[in-house]
C-alpha cells in the first residue's frame, strides 16, 4: 500500500508562524520524523524541543516523534564540497528510509523553515522514492523562511525598485558580490561579508535565530556594524550551542537604481 510522506515546513520556530496548511498536514500524519543531530552536537537538543512545542500547540490528538540520527557530513576535503554533500544526502536517505521501514503509516518530516530553500529534505525524499524499498508518495508543504522573517522584522523590501535579488551562501559571497549589489546571504558561519573589499560601500540587515526568544537584529553600514554583528553572533552560539542567521547586503547607492 502506498504511504504518504509529507515534508512540512514549520517556519523559523515560532508556533504562531506555522501555516494552516502545515497544521492540517501535521494532524493527518500518523507520526513525525525529525533529524536528530544531538549525537554530534548536544547543543541542538532545543531544536527538537522547539519542534515538540509546535506539535503540542497544533496537533489535536496524540502524536509521536521518531528521532532519526543525522549522519555527520564529511568536511575533511573542502575542495569536494559537492561530493561530500551528495554522500551526506545518501546517508540521510538511508537513515530516513530505515525509519519508514520500522514505522508503518503516513509520516510527516518536520522541516525547519521552508523545504525548498537550502534544505535537503526534498532531495532525500526523492532518493527514498527512487529506491522503492518503501512505496511512498511525497508531498511538500511550504513554510515561512528566515528570509521573509528578516525582511518583516527589519521592515524591508528585499528588492530595489525593478531590481533583482540574488540569494547566495557565505561560500559564494565574495564571488557573487563582485557582480551583484543586492544579495541575501545564508549559511555563512564565518560572516564572510567582513572580507569584502570596501566595507563602507555596503549596507547590511542581519538577523539571527529569527522568530525565537533570543532573536538578534542589527542593521547599518557594514564597516560600522560588522564587529557588533560578529560579537552578537558569537554570543548567541555560545548561549544555545547553535546559531542560524541570515542577512541582506545592499551596495550603497543602489537604493534608487531603476531597471
Amino acid at each position: 500500500m502506498t504511504r504518504r510522506l509529507t515534508l512540512v515546513g514549520l517556519g523559523p520556530g515560532d508556533p504562531e508562524l506555522v501555516t494552516a496548511q502545515a497544521v492540517r498536514a501535521l494532524n493527518e500524519a500518523d507520526y513525525f520524523l525529525v533529524a536528530d543531530k544531538t549525537g554530534q552536537h548536544p547543543g541542538t537538543a532545543d531544536l527538537i524541543a522547539m519542534r515538540e512545542a509546535i506539535c503540542a500547540r497544533h496537533v489535536t490528538g496524540a502524536w509521536r516523534l521518531v528521532h532519526v540520527p543525522d549522519p555527520e557530513r564529511d568536511r575533511a576535503d573542502p575542495a569536494d564540497y559537492t561530493g561530500a554533500v551528495r554522500d551526506w544526502h545518501e546517508a540521510r536517505a538511508q537513515a530516513f528510509e530505515q525509519a519508514l521501514l520500522d514505522n508503518p503509516g503516513d509520516a510527516a518530516v518536520l522541516v525547519w523553515g521552508d523545504p525548498a530553500l537550502y534544505d535537503s529534505a526534498i532531495r532525500v525524499a526523492d532518493r527514498i522514492a527512487e529506491r522503492a524499498r518503501v512505496d511512498i508518495t511525497v508531498d511538500v508543504v511550504p513554510g515561512l523562511s528566515s528570509i521573509q522573517l528578516l525582511a518583516a522584522h527589519h521592515r524591508l523590501v528585499l528588492n530595489t525598485i525593478g531590481g533583482p535579488i540574488t540569494i547566495t551562501t557565505g561560500r559564494r559571497l565574495l564571488h557573487d558580490a563582485a557582480t551583484h549589489d543586492n544579495l541575501v546571504v545564508l549559511l555563512d558561519g564565518a560572516l564572510t561579508c567582513r572580507q569584502l573589499p570596501g566595507l563602507s560601500a555596503w549596507q547590511i540587515w542581519w538577523g539571527a535565530n529569527l522568530g525565537s526568544s533570543d532573536e538578534q537584529l542589527v542593521a547599518g553600514n557594514l564597516d560600522e556594524v560588522a564587529d557588533r554583528i560578529w560579537s552578537r553572533r558569537t554570543a548567541a552560539k555560545q548561549s544555545r550551542g547553535w546559531v542560524m542567521d541570515t542577512y541582506l547586503l545592499r551596495r550603497a547607492g543602489s537604493l534608487e537604481r531603476r531597471s
